[in-house]
């Protein structure tokens, strides 16, 4: 299958700014992630082809190379960022480097002998999504929670061998690669692939794990716990190292990050280290003034409503929200919005009450109903001056 231009995959013109290509691969990372859309081979290798096109165009020398010679200047074998037609399984002898020396001017240099496949190799990282109330973010807590990950497999040491040996490769001499020799007119072409015997391993088993069935990992599901920190937030992780896939060849284990998701909350909403709430009044209260309790995260709050309090005013309660991380005293405040509730249905008696302080008030308004009193319009107005 022909690889797609990488400034096709991220959706950008060939004039991008760093920042553009940068976002744009933001935006397809989030899309296609693998731990949003589990058991879909399709996002999964949209999100590869996003990350290997970001690999290249998100670096300005690799950029420069793609764009000078595409695809052939990068091999995914050995990873991107190698010269033009280094690193793509080939090297070459004879009269070749002299060729190419023409072509590019000079500074190409004979592919020395390749480096064993069988290298030490970090794990996988894994992540995980833990959702927490708004209280057991801003206080912080212990969480316990199941993954399932790769683990090396107690009953043959990682070997995949049931008596714990494994033999270097006779085919590949270790290395995980063989070698495939043609002769063209140019001289000779080598072509380095994955040795068959191996697998690219290095090793061969002669008596596999049953365990195992001689891969020398097993896939459980385990558990691990996670201690979150006072005012944590929406999308903060915490990583705790060597809990991934175990690594290969000896290789050190890859982690395991955190990710916190925020549960809805029935009264509160936060913003940031500030927590928001409505509170409703009724209209003798808002007009009279009163001292109402409202709901705090650490207990009830006392909040005192001064006369004349409009509908829509904000009281900010200091100190009562969310604990800034990794400070000992600071808080964020409570923010409170008025919101006066006017009954829909009264009875005759009810609304003969409110004429009478109605006509008691004077209609505040006047005769003018669009004149606001606070800024001097209507009969409020005029008395006033």
């Amino acid at each position: 299958m022909e690889k797609r231009d990488y400034y096709e995959v991220l959706g950008v013109a060939k004039n991008a700014s760093d920042e553009e290509i940068k976002k744009a691969y933001r935006q397809l990372a989030k899309k296609y992630h693998p731990d949003l859309h589990p058991d879909d081979k399709e996002c999964e290798e949209k999100f590869k082809e996003a990350n290997e096109a970001y690999e290249v165009l998100g670096d300005p020398d690799k950029r420069a190379k793609y764009d000078q010679f595409g695809h052939a200047a990068f091999d995914q074998t050995a990873g991107a960022g190698q010269g033009p037609f280094e690193g793509g399984g080939f090297s070459f002898s004879g009269g070749f480097d002299d060729i190419l020396n023409s072509f590019f001017g000079g500074g190409f240099t004979r592919s020395s002998s390749r480096a064993s496949r069988n290298q030490p190799t970090k794990g996988d990282d894994l992540r995980v999504y833990i959702e927490l109330t708004l209280e057991e973010a801003a206080f912080g807590c212990t969480k316990e929670f199941s993954v399932t990950k790769n683990l090396t497999c107690e009953q043959c040491a990682g070997t995949g061998s049931a008596s714990k040996k494994k033999t270097t490769c006779k085919a590949c001499n270790g290395t995980g690669m063989q070698r495939k020799v043609t002769s063209t007119i140019l001289g000779q072409m080598v072509r380095e692939t994955t040795c068959e015997s191996c697998n690219g391993s290095g090793y061969t088993v002669s008596d596999p794990c049953p365990a195992c069935s001689g891969k020398g990992i097993i896939r459980r599901t385990v558990k691990e716990t996670a201690e979150f920190p006072k005012g944590i937030n929406e999308g903060q992780s915490l990583r705790k190292a060597g809990k991934g896939n175990p690594g290969t060849n000896g290789g050190p284990n890859g982690d395991l990050y955190v990710s916190v998701r925020l549960k809805k909350h029935k009264i509160f909403t936060r913003d940031g280290n500030d927590v928001l709430q409505t509170v409703y009044l009724t209209y003798p209260q808002a007009v009279i003034g009163t001292t109402v309790k409202i709901p705090g995260l650490d207990g009830d709050i006392d909040l005192r409503i001064p006369e004349g309090t409009q509908n829509g005013k904000v009281f900010r309660i200091s100190g009562k929200g969310v604990p800034v991380l990794n400070s000992k005293s600071m808080r964020g405040d409570m923010l409170a919005e008025i919101s006066i509730v006017i009954p829909s249905r009264l009875t005759e008696a009810q609304k003969d009450i409110l004429r009478t302080f109605d006509q008691a008030t004077d209609n505040v308004l006047g005769s003018d109903s669009t004149a606001d009193p606070k800024k001097g319009g209507g009969l409020f107005g005029r008395r006033k001056k």
